[in-house]
């Protein structure tokens, strides 16, 4: 017969036994959290799905993925082969009507909200990554996508009726995104054509009204990441502000030389590209006229007579000397030159273009920047592998590989 404790015995028995399970239960805690938890093919080709298409992969296709996945047990080309699968017009559509499509309409518009409708901005981002276009060419190229559906208006320079009503009919973009010239569906002179910068959408955004400085400030949030506050530089020469900055804002010249001087002397040597583009309000589109400044060049002479008085398109990129010269300036090129094409060619050929594009990446398909110490180290790799051939649909792949253990 086993006698029962009473008293103190009890009360400190049933202490001690309280404490030894707390214990075993915190040793079981660090056990678990000691063991690394490692999704399988399965879970993998599920999230890599999920991430760059944006819905759950039907089972034909996961069962794709799960094999390409297996075919390279542990290694990372075979996450990579199964992004592919995720990114193919024909098993994964929503990767270009919605993920795709969602990143890239804020570019297209100053709110930089993803509520905008489908122009042929985005739509010819979307297609020259559908078709592994060398992205490098997006401020450059003389390049337009349409869309090839019955029963949509022509494609014009005037109105975004064509992509709108795309969109309102629900058009797979996957399939009948059409590459076509801007020279040639829009009149515009091949020489003067420089990606999305001379869009119908782009133009619109950015040329209209004002002095295009707007062209250059959001060229830079959405090809550098990096907004005026983060490329200030007041070390740079002055001699080509043009005459409608006050030298003396508010009477005081220490405002000048210390806040307007950090972005204009950059800005504005920069700017000149867009000299003969504006985008006209009575006509509803982008208006060039080679050899012919446009008047918004010369607007409020009278804030500073002695400023610059701007004669043509030539530029020149001040930032390549200076803080800013950390974005990787290509050595290939000059650094100056006249109109907007050679001007997209100098930002797309910067180190900090093709790392803008794979922050934006990550961001998207992983739902944070690259921070960690392995996802900087995954980043500059990727970074390096997609300055080889400017594939950004490569990139979505990698970057999904990359997250699908995260």
């Amino acid at each position: 017969m086993i006698k029962q404790r009473v008293g103190n015995g009890s009360s400190r028995d049933a202490r001690r036994t309280s404490a030894v399970a707390a214990a075993c239960a915190l040793t079981l805690l660090a056990a678990q959290a000691a063991t690394p938890a490692f999704a399988g093919p399965t879970e993998q080709a599920e999230r890599i799905y999920e991430r760059l298409a944006g819905v759950q992969p039907s089972p034909a296709v996961l069962a794709q993925m799960v094999a390409a996945i297996n075919a390279q047990p542990g290694q990372q080309a075979g996450l990579v082969a199964a992004a592919v699968i995720a990114t193919d017009p024909k098993t994964a559509p929503t990767f270009y009507n919605v993920t795709l499509k969602n990143m890239v309409i804020p570019w297209t518009n100053r709110n930089q909200t993803v509520f905008a409708p489908l122009n042929d901005y985005a739509a010819t981002v979307i297609g020259m990554v559908r078709d592994n276009v060398a992205f490098n060419t997006v401020l450059s190229g003389d390049i337009l996508y349409t869309v090839n559906s019955s029963g949509l208006p022509a494609v014009s320079p005037a109105n975004n009726n064509h992509y709108a009503m795309a969109e309102a009919n629900g058009v797979d973009l996957s399939a009948t995104l059409v590459a076509t010239q801007q020279s040639a569906a829009y009149g515009i002179p091949a020489a003067a054509t420089a990606g999305v910068i001379t869009t119908a959408g782009g133009a619109g955004a950015y040329f209209i009204n004002g002095t295009n400085r707007a062209m250059f400030r959001f060229t830079m949030i959405n090809y550098m990441c990096n907004d005026m506050q983060t490329l200030m530089d007041t070390s740079r020469p002055t001699d080509r502000i043009r005459q409608d900055v006050a030298r003396t804002p508010g009477g005081d010249s220490r405002i000048f030389l210390n806040n307007c001087v950090g972005c204009h002397s950059g800005m504005d040597p920069n700017a000149q590209a867009f000299a003969y583009y504006n985008f006209d309000v009575t006509s509803n589109q982008l208006q060039y006229t080679p050899g012919v400044t446009q008047a918004k060049y010369h607007i409020n002479t009278l804030n500073f007579p002695q400023g610059f008085v701007t004669p043509d398109d030539s530029w020149a990129n001040r930032w390549r000397a200076g803080p800013n010269a950390v974005f990787g300036w290509s050595s290939a090129l000059p650094g100056s030159g006249n109109g907007a094409k050679s001007w997209g060619q100098e930002i797309a050929g910067s180190q900090q273009f093709a790392t803008c594009k794979v922050q934006q990446v990550y961001q998207t398909v992983c739902f944070r920047p690259p921070t960690t110490a392995a996802d900087l180290t995954a980043a500059a790799a990727i970074t390096s592998s997609f300055q080889s051939g400017y594939n950004l649909k490569a990139v979505f792949q990698q970057v999904a590989a990359n997250c699908a253990g995260n």
